[in-house]
């Protein structure tokens, strides 16, 4: 017997995150990781709780605020030893944040540094600031975005590698007028 059955892709390739259930599902760490580990397959809670350390009844709690806000969906059930085993997957590929909001951007960055934390290999991270202009900060958001997803390999068994892309003006000090 198939350790798991064969699924389709996610139904959306982008889903964009602005609701208010979705901020609030984005603010538990576990979940971030819940929805990093849904990234490529779906998997059942067992699988979950398994691969992240973490007690099955956790899991199925996250799974269920994760579902209830529109990030994951039941791809599959199948029949296990008289009960049901439902496989999760994510709604979409990618998911954007349309407009990040503290709380969701904290929880981003918690579960980020979690993974980083967790990393068997070196990790790049660099924090820049850059002078540009309107057009070229839309070109550079535009270019790091298609780098990204032509980076994707489609080969089983390769190395999992977390990507966090973040483009934004820097706030002014208060007072300062803008020359924008």
């Amino acid at each position: 017997m198939r350790d798991q059955p064969t699924h389709l892709p996610p139904p959306e390739d982008v889903l964009e995150i602005g609701a208010p259930e979705q901020f609030a599902a984005l603010a538990h760490p576990l979940r971030q990781r819940l929805l990093f580990a849904l990234g490529h397959r779906p998997a059942t809670v067992r699988q979950l709780a398994a691969q992240l350390d973490a007690k099955k009844g956790n899991v199925a709690h996250h799974l269920k605020v994760l579902r209830e806000a529109g990030l994951i969906h039941i791809a599959e059930t199948r029949q296990v030893r008289g009960g049901t085993e439902q496989y999760y997957q994510r709604t979409a590929r990618h998911m954007v944040v349309s407009e990040p909001q503290a709380a969701g951007t904290a929880a981003m960055f918690t579960a980020f540094a979690q993974e980083l934390d967790l990393s068997p290999a070196e990790s790049h991270l660099t924090l820049r600031h850059l002078h540009l202009s309107p057009t070229k900060a839309k070109e550079l958001g535009e270019t790091l975005a298609k780098l990204v997803d032509e980076a994707e390999e489609e080969a089983e068994g390769r190395p999992l590698h977390g990507v966090l892309v973040a483009l934004y003006q820097q706030a002014l000090p208060a007072g300062t007028i803008s020359s924008a």
